[in-house]
Parts: C-alpha cells; structure tokens; sequence
C-alpha cells in the first residue's frame, strides 16, 4: 500500500508525508511537479493519493482528471488538499473524480482519520480485485476442464464410428484440419475454428446404424442400398442435436448437412446455398477432398492435382464458392497435410 503526494511547495511535501508517516504507513513518494507525478504514476500504482489544488503547469482538479482516465485508477482514493472552501472549486473536483477534501492549515487529528479510512477502503478495494481476479481464474480453470472433456466425449464418439468403418482411420484426423485451415482461410474467428476442428471427426458418426452388409460392402451400392446409407446423415443429427454442450451440437449440425450440395441437390434435406449451414459446407469440401485422394477398394488414390481440378468444376454446384476459394488460397498447407499421410505410408512400406 503506497501513498503518493503532489504539492509544488517543499514545505507542505514535509509536512504532510511526516503525517502519513504518523499513520503507519511507509513508503509515501513526493512529488513537486504534478507532470512529473504523472510520468511515474503507473510505475508507483499508489494506493491513495493527496494533490494540492493549486500548483503551477497542472492544477489539482486537471491533474485528477488525467489520473481518472487511466483505467487502473479509477477506485483510487484521491484527496484534495487546499485552502479554498468555494463551493464550486468543490464540486468542479468530486465532478473530476476527488474522493474527499482536507482543509489547509492541516488538523493532524482529521487528516490520520480520513487518511486511515480511505487507505483502508483501498485496501478492501484490492482485496476485491484479488478475489475477481480469483474466482475469474478459477471459472476459466472449470471451463478449461469442461471443455476438454466435451472434446473427449466427441473424439470418443469418432473412434465408435471408426471401428464400424475401416475406411475412416486417420480420414477423420485429416478432414479436421483441412476443415480447420478452410474455416480460418475464410476469416471465421479462432473458438469457432477450433471447434470446428474437433467436431468435425464426428460427421459420419450415424453410420453406426448402417447394417454392416451395406457399410462393407466392397462394391458398388445399388440403388436401395445407396438410400439406406444416405440415411447415416439424419441419423447422424439425431444422435447429436439437443445437446446442452456447443460442441456436441455443432458436430450433430455437420453430421447432418455434409452431405447437402449447395445446388440443393445433396441430401437429407436438398438444402442449398446459405441454408446449408457454414460448417457443413466446409466439411464437406475437406470430407470430399480426403476421399478423392485416398485409397478406398473400389478406387484409388486420385492425384491431388487432379481432385483441385475436380473441386474447381463443382465449384457452385456441389461445393460453396467461398469454401472452395478459401481451400485454394492455402493449397499449401492442404498438400502439407496430405503429404504427412504419403510419407507416412512410405515409412511404413520402408
């Protein structure tokens, strides 16, 4: 708990630090030049404050305006000390932020009262901020918990459906992050790219209700097996919505809408445009991307050329223009992520 004091008289500097002294409190920093004072002030970041009302540069109530406009200082107890009993000079500095007033010529008695008071409002006034500072802490450390669980839980829930599909594996890792760099390519902010990221592993999560007849099979579907395993999309949603974490209920609306084109020709609901929600228009564009270069039994791999080709002609048709504009304005880092899988598949090979 430090005290500052401003008088541009030598005299009264003495004087009043010799009666904070008389109150138990060491440390006070004198100042004869309230610009001086000023300059130091955030440095010092005094408990209380005692300012002359009439000095030379900066008067008392300019100088308690220039302290109230720094944020730190706006509960700091500041004291007026001044001859004047003019009401209007009174009112002029409560108006600027005074706290309380001392009368020249000073009574010792009065001044270790007010001063004793006001440093201990300071002091409780501290131990607020310290307890907010605390409790802001402690919520954010509960948050932090919370949420790496809700992350748990979705990445838990990817790995069920994986085991159901040999064909997802390290698929769901990469369209994550190639669903990640196309969110922030296009400038949505950094929760909802993150969340983004690990919802997205979630979008075939209804496939876990696809019989294993149709989800094997190592050809191609026919027609009615083709529409039972459309139906993992609204499974998917149904497993997920209404949930209580944001999280849960992004990944439910990816697995819902990653199969929608925005012509309105996808499916379930043959949405189109802006109705498909944002995160299942990325999605889809990465889910796409990663199945066109990745091997699968009844294809392989396609040239990573040759699947951008691909993405730039179903650009409006199947795929949002912005998605794919943003995919393409970070290839890079796309093929970056493709290259981890080749390189990994050749060490193995090695």
């Amino acid at each position: 708990m430090t005290v500052m004091i401003v008088d541009d008289a030598e005299t009264n500097l003495l004087v009043i630090k010799s009666l904070v002294n008389a109150c138990g409190i060491v440390g006070a920093t004198t100042f004869k030049s309230p610009v001086e004072a000023l300059a130091r002030i955030d440095d010092l970041g005094p408990s209380l404050i005692l300012v002359d009302y009439m000095m030379p540069d900066l008067d008392g109530i300019d100088f308690i305006r220039a302290v109230r406009d720094r944020d730190r200082f706006q509960d700091t107890p500041i004291i007026m000390v001044t001859t004047t009993d003019q009401r209007s000079v009174r009112l002029e500095a409560l108006q600027a932020g005074a706290t309380d007033f001392i009368h020249k010529p000073i009574d010792p008695a009065e001044f270790k009262a007010r001063v004793r008071n006001l440093m201990h409002l300071a002091d409780v006034q501290m131990k607020l901020k310290d307890q907010a500072a605390w409790l802001s802490l402690e919520v954010e450390k509960a948050l932090a918990v919370a949420r790496g669980r809700e992350a748990e839980i979705v990445t838990r829930l990817a790995r069920a459906a994986e085991l159901r599909d040999p064909e997802t594996g390290e698929h769901l890792e990469r369209m994550s992050r190639y669903s990640e760099k196309i969110a922030r390519a296009m400038g949505l902010d950094d929760a909802f790219c993150e969340r983004l990221r690990i919802a997205a592993p979630m979008h075939d999560i209804g496939k876990i209700g696809i019989p294993d007849s149709i989800l094997l099979k190592p050809g191609p579907l026919t027609p009615d097996e083709r529409h039972e395993m459309q139906k993992h999309a609204q499974q998917g949603g149904e497993i997920l919505e209404r949930s209580s974490s944001e999280l849960i209920r992004l990944a439910g609306e990816i697995a819902i809408s990653h199969h929608e084109r925005y012509d309105g020709s996808g499916y379930p609901f043959r949405l189109a445009g802006d109705a498909i929600p944002i995160a299942g228009r990325i999605t889809a564009l990465a889910d796409v991307f990663d199945a066109l270069t990745s091997v699968r039994p009844y294809k392989a791999a396609w040239p990573t050329e040759q699947a951008r080709a691909y993405i730039l002609a179903e650009r409006g048709r199947h795929f949002d223009p912005a998605c794919v504009d943003a995919m393409i304005s970070v290839w890079p880092e796309i093929l970056a992520i493709h290259a981890e899988r080749v390189n990994a598949a050749t060490a193995e090979r090695v």
